[in-house]
């Protein structure tokens, strides 16, 4: 018989690191909707700096609804919900009106990161979580198992067969706004980053968020998936005179380095002995039991490769003032940060070394794929060890080069004396893991600069 859950995987195998270090995804066929380019990567990147981009981000996650099981209680019942699992606070949802936003960032009992979201309350009763699948099941978990009054559904998810329930595209870039100017019917509302307003394009409603996905200027419109090829076409055409770029999964994927954004942490849901059941309700063929890490970074500790609210930048986020799983160890993180989120930028010799190294004898160096190495390797997230003096300070995430910057550019996690800007560390470049897709190589130490993180920011102000 079949292993049923989670549980049952992780008993089957010898730890819970070897689990996820062995366990090997293929590639990354969450990105398959898209074209690798639909011109050339390096054009798209450029796109969101010089003009407009247009990423179609309709696919890639998982949609969950969450809806007042009662009525007539303004969405009170799914309010406390929220609120009894993420760290932030949600004065302004009681006291505002929908539509709104937030970034969602949910903890284990210990105060490591479960997963983060966009939750979105769109009326009186009814709110959409989109994300990854580590944050959206563990909402659904507590949906269908606790005390609260709400009901919980799984709209959409990468897997799924058939089209989605919405659409959703991000436009991005300084001629964005201009772009979606000309695609709403009357004037474009204005917002803030992470603020709402509704809309319509040819008749039919829209919701459009304040959501810059790059350094620059930038919205998010969405909607009934019906809607989708008209309002695509509309900002295509509108788009012409400001000669927009689609993007393909290459560029789409990088953005997330350039705005300091670590995605897919491991979910801090392995080992603590209160998580067993939600281990024992998580499918055996589910994200969680076919998590692959990679990248030079290794223990036998599960919790070193959890993420404090610290270590990716949520602690600015956090609001102290109700309770929430992880509460406690949460108010640590923000009172005594021990980590701190930055961009490494990478040393241009030795990644152009890496290259040079395939034209000389014996084995070349641990290959970067350009523009970044997301899925290239049979991994799904990767975690590359970060020294200072000799001594680890920390791990490197998402390598990518940006043409905008003319460099490999990293984020990562480090200890916080050794994160100020202008700091040099070390990058340990080298993937031991036993996957088919990983080369036979030599390990690099790749010299790299600490510099802020987002590395490119304009006019973004918190949510």
């Amino acid at each position: 018989m079949g292993r049923k859950h989670l549980q049952a995987v992780l008993d089957d195998a010898a730890s819970v690191t070897d689990l996820l270090r062995s366990n090997e995804t293929g590639d990354a066929s969450v990105w398959d909707y898209l074209p690798d380019e639909h011109s050339n990567w390096l054009d798209e990147q450029r796109a969101w700096h010089e003009g407009v981009a247009l990423m179609d981000q309709s696919y890639h996650m998982a949609d969950v609804y969450v809806r007042n099981a009662r009525t007539g209680v303004r969405g009170e019942d799914a309010i406390d919900f929220f609120e009894s699992l993420g760290v932030n606070s949600f004065e302004n949802f009681r006291a505002g009106e929908p539509p709104m936003a937030k970034q969602l960032v949910m903890c284990n009992p210990d105060g490591y990161v479960v997963g983060d979201c966009v939750l979105f309350y769109l009326d009186d009763d009814t709110f959409l979580t989109v994300g990854a699948s580590a944050a959206q099941n563990w909402l659904r978990y507590h949906a269908e198992t606790g005390d609260h009054d709400v009901e919980v559904e799984l709209a959409d998810h990468p897997y799924h067969d058939g089209s989605p329930v919405d659409f959703r595209f991000e436009l991005m870039g300084p001629d964005s706004l201009a772009v979606m100017d000309a695609v709403v019917d009357g004037s474009l509302p204005e917002l803030g980053f992470f603020e709402m307003a509704t809309a319509e394009i040819d008749g039919e409603r829209v919701y459009l968020l304040g959501h810059q996905m790059s350094g620059d200027r930038g919205l998010e419109v969405f909607g009934s998936y019906d809607q989708h090829d008209a309002v695509e076409a509309a900002i295509l055409e509108a788009g012409e005179e400001y000669g927009i770029r689609q993007l393909g999964s290459l560029a789409y994927k990088s953005v997330a380095v350039e705005i300091g954004w670590i995605a897919l942490p491991v979910p801090a849901i392995y080992d603590h002995p209160d998580l067993a059941d939600y281990r024992e309700w998580l499918p055996a063929d589910g994200y969680e039991a076919n998590l692959a890490v990679g990248g030079s970074f290794r223990s036998d500790d599960p919790t070193d490769y959890y993420m404090t609210v610290d270590a990716l930048g949520y602690d600015r986020l956090v609001d102290l003032d109700h309770d929430f799983v992880g509460k406690e160890a949460v108010r640590r993180s923000v009172e005594e940060p021990q980590r701190r989120k930055v961009t490494l930028v990478w040393d241009d010799e030795d990644v152009v070394d890496v290259y040079a190294s395939l034209f000389g004898e014996g084995d070349p160096y641990h290959f970067f794929r350009m523009p970044d190495t997301y899925g290239e390797y049979g991994d799904v997230t990767r975690y590359d060890a970060v020294t200072k003096d000799g001594a680890t300070v920390g791990v490197s995430k998402w390598p990518t080069y940006i043409v905008n910057h003319r460099s490999v550019l990293s984020l990562a996690t480090l200890d916080r004396e050794r994160a100020e800007p202008g700091t040099e560390v070390t990058v340990t470049w080298t993937d031991p893991a036993h996957r088919a897709k990983v080369e036979r190589h030599r390990a690099r130490e790749m010299q790299a600069t600490v510099a802020p993180s987002p590395y490119a920011e304009h006019g973004r102000t918190g949510m």
